[in-house]
């Protein structure tokens, strides 16, 4: 990886160059929730990525109880972390995805080291997050950062207690 990986809120300043990456490197189900709208990068899609990563501007006050980070490396936005509130007090659900030229670089678990130091100033315990058993990236990325895995079916929960590990710098 070449240079420093800084995470940024996800703001107008940086949503159009996020949604480029995304429409250049990413399919739109990798990096929002779906919507019923052309396959492919239609406007209406375009337009929902917009209004989804809008949600999280207001962060754990808003209504999507969410944060989310452009993951910078060199000033370039290559992908986008998130922390959203659980329903369990101090934890939080994380989720990233990054254009296709940055993965395997080790950006992905840079920038979740990074969103664990966020998540531990904001007072937060533990963070989780869910993937396939078939995204071997995501549960590589997560090892890297000391999760503890559990699978059911094809689903992977991943836990890391802010407690017991501390993120590396």
């Amino acid at each position: 990886m070449a240079g420093v990986v800084k995470l940024e809120p996800v703001d107008e300043r940086n949503l159009e160059p996020l949604l480029s990456v995304a429409v250049a490197e990413a399919e739109p189900d990798d990096v929002m929730p779906p919507v019923d709208a052309p396959a492919g990068w239609s406007h209406a899609r375009r337009e929902a990525f917009r209004v989804y990563y809008r949600t999280g501007f207001a962060g754990f006050e808003g209504p999507a109880r969410t944060r989310m980070y452009a993951i910078l490396v060199g000033g370039e936005v290559l992908g986008m972390i998130r922390m959203t509130r659980c329903p369990a007090p101090g934890t939080v659900e994380t989720g990233l995805w990054l254009g296709r030229s940055a993965r395997g670089q080790g950006v992905g678990v840079a920038a979740l080291r990074e969103l664990l130091n966020l998540a531990a100033a904001a007072g937060m315990r533990t963070v989780v997050a869910y993937t396939t058993r078939e995204n071997v990236g995501a549960v590589s990325v997560l090892c890297g950062c000391g999760a503890v895995l559990a699978e059911n079916g094809d689903t992977v929960r991943a836990e890391i207690s802010l407690d017991a590990i501390p993120p590396a710098r």
